[in-house]
């Protein structure tokens, strides 16, 4: 994202639990100047828990019960890392992320919830249903579904776990499984279900009112309860309790007491003795001052139930005091109320309220909750338009370091692209992993004026340029994708990636910050093109606005294997490796129009190389080839029915689409290059009669790191198919067919 102002501190949320959606949306209604946000998140999609039992019994669909953090982010100016942390390195304030870099921070929030404790018992990992995290019990939920309404005779159910989450998964679950077996016909009464737990009563935190009410119910709706039954042992038909005796059961859902994850510990934080992360009164942590925690990982001096209402209500405590801690003001502390209401629901639209030593039941209460749970969701799916900042002031976060430093920003760079600094590049250098090739002659491993690379007799060398800005906040995605794009069209002609240059821009900021930025990208480029073979040998890198990145990249082949736009043949089959959507996609991200779920889907289609895509459409004898770039798939097979001096026959149905796209089409939402591509519906013979059709702008969306769009004899094409889905190329598609070239002045007829 574009910024004028130099970034000074860095706040990394780990986790999109409850408190921390209030920290994005209080940053995104109030920014503070010089400071970033950085989002780790392993769910792009966080489920609200107080939702989810609804959402089990069939009362609202999946996007009603999640808060969608894509939008979220971008709402607060935060960079988004899809991923789930490992570790941190508190003494170099680093957070550790599988796969890729490390990630600085000068403070640090953690709330990532809490699971279920299946560590302690054998067999409860493998053989149980875990209700956290959400994200696998809901594919979970759709199998046990499935199961359910395939299976012949009785279906046991068994619930471990007898507070407000077991009681209520066992409603909830067993009024929708009843439910889809009389829409079949087949009989609800073959459905057995039994509650299990080891304390002397449900719902403990409550008060004896509710339990009552609850114990009726449970006995209305035919669940056997079983108290003081602590379970030793999970096998794949049932479960074993301690006193001996063997529960059978075709299913177990599990929702016991929460457990913590091991890496707070081992990190070296201060937990306490289940694990959970120890912090004082204002939610700093008792060992480490630049750390913060909320919801479920957190253990407080006052120490409450794992529930959401907590972590909801921490969230506005969280975000003041990362505010004032940036700023190196008081804390304020989280005073948690001592009574709260809790509405649990029974499966039906049918609720029962606890606070304190109160309860009462009813329909009206179910209304309540979910109005009051709508609201909530509202709230961070419904964000605000917000205009601009008067100017910055940062006063507040910028130190005596700091100050010195901004004082030479101007004569640095003043926004205008000047040289990365030589330390700040050799740092950088440094650290990138040394790859070697023997016709490299220069590279980054012996730098000098330029490169020098070796091209064998017989042998061409391929070159491809290509330079653009970030449009993700996540620099070393960005690196990956920028080198998947420029390696692109190296691999459409069939030539092994031998080399590639890096120009770099990276916004200007402290120089602590700049050396991060520089490192993330190169990282994720040199991650793309080792795999490939390609060496990175050199570069440029300058300051600027706003992050860009692009890569110059040489590839060789045998001069008569080269593979060339023109050489389609009457009769071939159209093939294309991957789906299209991703201008339209992130154009849409830009407004916060986009899922989270879509945006994550494009970038996953842009991280898959074409490398092995290509080497297949070799071996199956392609005759042309090209990749879908920014002229989008018409565009580009424009240019090869020139260079074939052919017509094609492209069928719009069959072309492969990015989840998503096709709604943000419908919504209006296109790149800002549509208007050039459309220019070429010239070439469509029929363009009047599709104008109507949903797909046909998406012909004309120009594409980041497409797929490859080749032409291969009729009799390899299904053979060429099935070996890219094998390969990973799930979405790769038979699109159209080649035809000998007509008097028509339009070469594709496009059939809707």
């Amino acid at each position: 994202m574009q910024t004028d102002t130099p970034v000074l501190k860095d706040i990394v949320l780990v986790g999109g639990g409850h408190a921390h959606v209030s920290v994005l949306r209080m940053f995104g209604m109030k920014p503070m100047p010089g400071v970033r946000l950085t989002l780790i998140t392993r769910d792009i999609h966080t489920p609200y828990s107080g939702m989810l039992p609804g959402y089990v019994a069939g009362h609202y669909d999946r996007d009603e019960i999640h808060i969608d953090l894509g939008p979220l982010a971008r709402f607060a100016s935060a960079r988004l890392y899809h991923g789930e942390v490992e570790g941190i390195d508190p003494g170099e304030r680093l957070v550790q992320v599988p796969g890729r870099p490390s990630v600085h921070y000068d403070l640090l929030s953690i709330n990532t919830g809490s699971r279920p404790r299946t560590i302690d018992v054998p067999g409860a990992l493998e053989h149980a249903l875990p209700v956290k995290p959400i994200d696998q019990w809901l594919r979970d939920w759709q199998t046990l579904q499935a199961r359910v309404l395939n299976s012949q005779g009785d279906f046991r159910i068994l619930v471990v776990g007898g507070g407000a989450g077991g009681v209520e998964l066992a409603l909830s679950t067993q009024h929708r499984l009843k439910g889809l077996l009389r829409e079949r016909g087949d009989e609800a009464s073959r459905l057995y279900y039994e509650l299990v737990t080891d304390g002397p009563e449900i719902l403990p935190t409550h008060n004896a009112g509710v339990r009552r009410r609850f114990m009726r119910v449970l006995g209305e709706r035919g669940i056997a309860v079983h108290l003081n039954r602590k379970v030793v042992g999970v096998e794949p038909n049932g479960v074993q309790v301690k006193s001996g005796d063997f529960h059978p059961a075709d299913a177990v859902l599990w929702v016991t007491y929460a457990a913590a994850p091991e890496w707070p510990a081992k990190s070296g934080l201060a937990v306490d003795k289940e694990g959970f992360i120890a912090v004082d009164s204002e939610l700093r942590s008792l060992s480490h001052p630049e750390v913060f925690a909320a919801g479920d990982i957190a253990s407080m001096p006052d120490r409450r139930p794992k529930s959401g209402v907590f972590a909801v209500r921490q969230g506005p405590v969280l975000t003041e005091n990362l505010r004032r801690a940036v700023a190196g003001r008081p804390l304020k502390p989280y005073r948690p109320q001592k009574r709260f209401l809790g509405l649990i629901s029974t499966g039906d639209t049918y609720a029962v309220a606890s606070r304190g030593n109160w309860s009462w039941e009813g329909r009206r209460l179910w209304a309540w909750k979910d109005w009051i749970d709508r609201r909530f969701m509202q709230r961070f799916n419904e964000l605000p338009e917000m205009g601009q900042e008067a100017g910055p002031d940062l006063g507040g976060i910028a130190d005596a370091d700091a100050i010195r430093e901004l004082s030479t920003l101007a004569m640095r760079c003043g926004g205008c692209g000047a040289k990365v600094g030589s330390t700040v590049l050799s740092r950088v250098i440094n650290r990138l992993p040394v790859q070697r090739r023997d016709d490299v002659l220069i590279g980054l491993d012996s730098p000098d004026d330029a490169a020098a690379f070796e091209v064998p007799p017989g042998t061409v060398m391929v070159q491809s340029v290509d330079y653009f800005r970030a449009f993700i906040d996540d620099p070393y995605t960005f690196g990956r994708i920028a080198a998947n794009h420029a390696l692109g069209d190296i691999f459409a002609m069939g030539a092994e990636a031998q080399s590639a240059l890096a120009i770099a821009t990276v916004p200007y900021g402290r120089e602590q910050i700049v050396e991060q930025t520089l490192s993330e990208v190169m990282s994720g480029a040199l991650d793309t093109l080792a795999p490939t073979g390609a060496v990175l040998a050199g570069g440029h890198s300058s300051e600027g606005a706003e992050l860009a990145f692009g890569l110059t990249v040489n590839g060789l082949i045998a001069k008569d294997a080269l593979l060339r736009k023109g050489g389609m043949q009457p009769g071939d089959t159209l093939i294309l490796t991957k789906p299209i959507g991703t201008g339209t996609l992130f154009a849409a991200d830009m407004r916060g129009k986009a899922k989270g779920r879509w945006v994550d889907g494009a970038i996953q289609s842009m991280l898959v190389s074409n490398q092995a895509a290509a080497a297949c459409l070799h071996r199956r004898y392609a005759t042309a080839c090209t990749d879908v770039t920014g002229f989008g798939l018409l565009g580009h097979l424009v240019e090869m029915t020139r260079a074939s001096d052919a017509d094609v026959q492209l069928e719009l149905e069959a072309v492969p689409l990015i989840d998503g796209a096709e709604q943000t089409v419908a919504a209006g939402i296109l790149s800002s290059l549509q208007p050039q591509n459309v220019r070429l519906r010239r070439a469509v013979r029929n363009p009047d009669s599709l104008s109507n059709h949903a797909r046909y702008p998406l012909l004309f969306d120009p594409q980041t790191a497409g797929g490859l769009l080749a032409s291969v004899p009729a009799d390899t094409a299904s053979a060429c198919l099935h070996e890219l889905h094998e390969l990973g190329y799930s979405h790769a598609a038979i699109i159209g067919r080649v035809e000998p070239r007509t008097t028509e002045a339009a070469p594709i007829q496009v059939i809707g």
